[in-house]
């Protein structure tokens, strides 16, 4: 196929542009184009994204987590190529090789005790899996989240999250749940009862801001459940296969979960797919009386299967955990050293393994650098419940020549800011 940025990308632009406008979000249309995203993307490949003009961006968004084998590994590529010459997806009247082969795998890597898994098509899909499963196998209908919290946008899921913007126009959300501040143990175990099947909880809140749980936090939550009868679910959407030096963030605290879900990196970059893992006895409780209680009709298709199957692979052979380690320590150095050169901007750099944020004083400051990074072609992520925050999450497999670059296309955007704001009055220097 011909590139189109050999050939009229402005006219792609413009068609591409009045079909959002007409058929797909006229919102998000003219978002992009007002921050400088007029050409659609074309093609990528490692943490390089291309648009249909054929410039080049580095990738420090990484698909939220998605990407952290990079675009188009080529080990999961040749995986789903080869499965998509047998089957495609499931006829559901059959075992599945794949699928008994990736939730074998699943119980390998994950923390103690997590036997069996649930694959389904998205993080959202996972939590909605997580959820039920609590309920039917407590019997209580109570679950305990966190402000500032993100586990996705079904109802079960927008019910356990925490930020009235995206709440508010879906009211009333399910009964039975109650926020609570991240990273407050004691506030957990004030509202934690008899009526409560479940706590659910991000090891970092990616969307509230890159907040990471403070030490023992997490002990303590599986303590608190543990002693109410209570179930504990950790949220691994984004952190999960290696993303904060280790393969599941819980592990930093050595916690065992009694549900954990995942999804996003589980695809390899190629194809979508969540998962929510379980103890033997609560996969008894959801699957003992009707094996079909619980189902998904593309959840777990074989392409599903052999990306996810090839991306764990993946991940251990090249032992990911590690390098995000050693690499995360070096990020957050150097945001950690633009914070004390541009204290009158940045209030904070924080982050755990390579999911790391920078929290402005102001939402518009950090509007305007992830602004100025986009024109120097560098991507980097606004935070859904923190708009004060912008995240640095790239490929788990970034060098760090590249990663240095992307950090001085940053501080260039932060010290272009600065001068910015000065010379209009409204920063003091």
């Amino acid at each position: 196929m011909t590139r189109p940025y050999d050939g009229d990308a402005d006219g792609i632009a413009r068609l591409t542009f009045e079909r959002y406008q007409r058929h797909v979000n006229p919102g998000i249309a003219s978002l992009l184009k007002f921050s400088g995203f007029e050409y659609p993307e074309w093609d990528a490949e490692g943490c390089i994204i291309r648009d249909v003009a054929g410039n080049e961006y580095i990738d420090c968004v990484g698909g939220y987590g998605v990407f952290s084998l990079g675009h188009r590994h080529p080990e999961v590529v040749k995986a789903v190529h080869e499965q998509m010459d047998r089957l495609t997806l499931k006829t559901h009247y059959f075992l599945s090789i794949g699928l008994g082969q990736v939730c074998e795998m699943l119980a390998e890597i994950s923390p103690e005790g997590l036997e069996y898994a649930f694959l389904c098509n998205s993080g959202t899909e996972a939590v909605e899996g997580a959820l039920k499963a609590a309920r039917i196998h407590t019997g209580r209908p109570g679950i305990v989240g966190t402000l500032n919290g993100y586990h996705g946008k079904t109802f079960g899921a927008l019910s356990a999250s925490g930020r009235e913007v995206y709440r508010k126009p879906f009211e009333p959300l399910l009964q039975g749940f109650t926020l609570v501040p991240f990273g407050d143990a004691d506030a957990v175990r004030r509202v934690v009862g008899p009526e409560t099947a479940a706590v659910i909880v991000e090891v970092v809140q990616g969307e509230g801001g890159v907040n990471v749980a403070p030490p023992g936090y997490l002990t303590q939550l599986r303590e608190i459940t543990r002693e109410a009868g209570a179930l504990l679910i950790v949220d691994e959407v984004r952190t999960g296969l290696g993303r904060t030096g280790r393969m599941f963030a819980c592990e930093h605290e050595g916690v065992c979960p009694d549900l954990l879900t995942m999804a996003k990196a589980l695809g390899g970059g190629v194809m979508p797919v969540g998962a929510f893992l379980g103890t033997a006895e609560i996969w008894q409780s959801l699957f003992s009386e009707n094996p079909y209680l619980h189902t998904s009709t593309f959840g777990g298709n074989p392409l599903a299967c052999a990306a996810a199957i090839a991306a764990i692979e993946t991940t251990r052979r090249l032992d990911l955990p590690r390098r995000s380690a050693e690499l995360g320590e070096h990020l957050l150095q150097r945001l950690r050293e633009m914070a004390a050169r541009y204290p009158q901007m940045i209030r904070e750099a924080r982050g755990l393994g390579l999911l790391a944020g920078v929290e402005f004083h102001s939402e518009d400051v950090a509007k305007l650098v992830i602004a100025a990074c986009a024109s120097e072609k560098l991507l980097v992520a606004y935070s859904l419940n923190n708009p004060l925050v912008i995240r640095i999450e790239p490929p788990l497999i970034i060098e760090q020549e590249l990663l240095d670059r992307a950090l001085d296309i940053l501080e260039q955007a932060i010290e272009g800011t600065a001068a910015l704001l000065e010379s209009v009055g409204t920063l003091s220097v």
